[in-house]
């Protein structure tokens, strides 16, 4: 977790910061093997030094970004756990609960389908 307490300790609002603090401490306790590393001053996760998923933050929300392709299968969880969502990304409010169980699904995904892979982002045609 230290490797994020300057992002965490950049979020003013303390309860926000908590909220974020405790999710981190979630997927470090459910997944052991991931790494958590900062990259392009965003909080992510590796596995086997391949991308699984990265986070950042804004005054209304934060993001999360488990890739495209992995939140593709998604698409229809994120939007009936009342999220708002991109391509690549999608948003929880700060006042919105933390679907757990959704977050930690895509992460499995992510580490089973790239268990093997040998480059940090997937390749996009």
């Amino acid at each position: 977790m230290s490797e994020f307490n300057s992002f965490l300790n950049s979020i003013e609002n303390e309860d926000h910061r908590k909220k974020l603090r405790h999710l981190f401490e979630w997927i470090e306790m459910q997944y052991s093997d991931l790494e958590p590393v900062v990259k392009w001053n965003q909080p992510m996760y590796t596995f086997n030094e391949t991308f699984i998923i990265a986070f950042s933050k804004a005054k209304q929300h934060f993001s999360i970004m488990p890739e495209a392709a992995c939140l593709k299968q998604f698409k229809q969880r994120v939007t009936k756990a009342g999220y708002t969502q991109t391509e690549n990304l999608f948003r929880i409010k700060w006042d919105q609960e933390i679907d757990y169980n959704l977050i930690g699904d895509m992460i499995k995904l992510n580490m089973e389908e790239k268990k093997d892979y040998t480059k940090f982002w997937r390749d996009y045609k």
